[in-house]
């Protein structure tokens, strides 16, 4: 099929295609059209696979000629792009629109365009020069002890508190809970039935465990909350409501002592409680750098979007936000329809989350389609000397040994992932190299991770 077309970028990452076919192939390919609908049409006083083409055009003419238009426009469409750029393809979710309605003859040309997102195209004014700050912080012993507490929660014995005991932080409760009007009836959509929290360590939106404190198990008591203006979850902010509660279920976590015997439990490399904690030091101090890194590069990024802004096209933000939104329901343990009825209860929706969310989901596009484009424009490359270079410094920091870490990355998806990791290293490098970095505030670990 000869065709013409015309690329035309238009606003927020669109393109505008234009296409011309010539009669002669439009003819053909109408033609196919017809005989396809006569190899399996049916019409009494012709044999099957034997209608003649008028015939067919006097009966079928208006469905023949729509089937045509939509078929020719499709495999038009897909042959003007395959020599395109990425900046010319259309995003593999992005839908082409008709601009315009197109005229189709058979036996004449036929011209249409469309309109469809594009990957965005980054025109950078400045990409040197910035000045980052980063936090200062180090491991402490109170973040030694606050893993090692941990480890001991996660290796305690779980077991019903005597009756008549009443709920304390660690207790584990399972309760039934359900909104309530003024009247203390029940709010249709909210009630939860055997609902398990760890108190004084929940994070469902409501925070209820708070109110679980000093309860006993068969108990059911009435408390109201009212959520703060600037509460995490936009949904409730600034809101009261009442909640009728019930502690079904009451246990607690008995925590060994923290000895040789406990570390030898958690994994057999360990043979003392000295052993374990070395290798908790040496995990927390490869977090903090790994935490350091990441800021660096993020405050890095967020410079050169502000420096370079770009727009980006709508379908790659609704996409993102889409995959979010059932990492959310994933989070629940629910699924998309119930986790909207759920959002309901707590006086928000879907599009108000989404808009909650937009800002920070255009800012992770934006630096990923800046690294992307930089990597492929400085033609970053990685070697198989490199992966093995960069498995054996991940070993050494891990405290395990090159067999284990090659082990890990065999799978070819994780090995790929390493590659892409040791590119973005390398731009990073390279833009920091420009920049002037400078030390902050002191910070705790805890603080730093944003545990507080």
């Amino acid at each position: 099929m000869d065709i013409k077309k015309q690329f035309t970028p238009q606003d927020k990452s669109r393109v505008r295609l234009e296409i011309t076919i010539g009669q002669q192939d439009v003819s053909d390919f109408y033609h196919g059209i017809l005989q396809k609908y006569a190899k399996t049409i049916q019409i009494p006083g012709f044999r099957k696979g034997k209608v003649p083409e008028k015939i067919l055009e006097q009966k079928y003419g208006d469905a023949i000629k729509h089937d045509a238009e939509g078929d020719l426009i499709n495999e038009a469409i897909e042959k003007a792009v395959e020599t395109a750029d990425k900046y010319e393809k259309p995003l593999a979710y992005s839908q082409a629109e008709l601009d315009g309605t197109p005229v189709f003859e058979p036996g004449k040309d036929f011209s249409f365009a469309v309109v469809y997102d594009v990957f965005p195209k980054v025109e950078f004014k400045k990409l040197e020069g910035f000045e980052i700050e980063v936090p200062e912080a180090s491991v402490k012993d109170e973040d030694m002890n606050r893993e090692l507490e941990a480890i001991r929660e996660r290796n305690g014995l779980v077991a019903d508190k005597e009756d008549g005991a009443p709920a304390e932080n660690n207790d584990i409760a399972t309760i039934t809970y359900f909104e309530t009007d003024d009247g203390e009836n029940e709010i249709e959509n909210s009630r939860r039935d055997g609902f398990v929290l760890t108190i004084g360590k929940s994070l469902d939106a409501y925070k209820l465990d708070e109110a679980v404190i000093g309860m006993k198990k068969g108990e059911t008591k009435v408390v109201e909350k009212t959520y703060p203006e600037d509460y995490e979850f936009q949904g409730l902010a600034g809101q009261t409501k009442k909640f009728k509660i019930t502690l079904d279920a009451l246990k607690k976590n008995e925590l060994p002592a923290l000895d040789d015997e406990l570390a030898q439990d958690v994994s057999e490399k360990y043979k003392t409680l000295d052993d374990l904690k070395a290798d908790i030091r040496r995990n927390l101090q490869l977090t903090l750098e790994n935490k350091i890194s990441m800021m660096k590069t993020n405050s890095l990024l967020e410079k050169i979007i502000e420096a370079n802004d770009f727009d980006l096209p709508e379908s790659m933000v609704n996409v993102e936000m889409e995959a979010r939104w059932r990492n959310l329901a994933d989070r629940f343990r629910t699924d998309t329809s119930k986790l909207e009825k759920l959002m309901a209860a707590t006086g928000s929706d879907k599009n108000t989350t989404f808009s909650n969310w937009r800002p920070e989901t255009e800012k992770l596009l934006k630096s990923r389609v800046i690294v992307e484009t930089l990597i492929q424009d400085r033609d970053i490359s990685v070697t198989p000397e490199d992966v093995d270079a960069e498995i054996k410094k991940i070993a050494e920091k891990a405290g395990v040994s090159e067999e284990e870490a090659k082990k890990h990355y065999a799978d070819p998806r994780s090995k790929e992932y390493l590659i892409d990791d040791i590119k973005e290293q390398r731009l990073y490098d390279q833009l920091l190299e420009k920049c002037t970095v400078k030390k902050g505030k002191e910070m705790s670990l805890e603080e730093l991770l944003g545990d507080k």
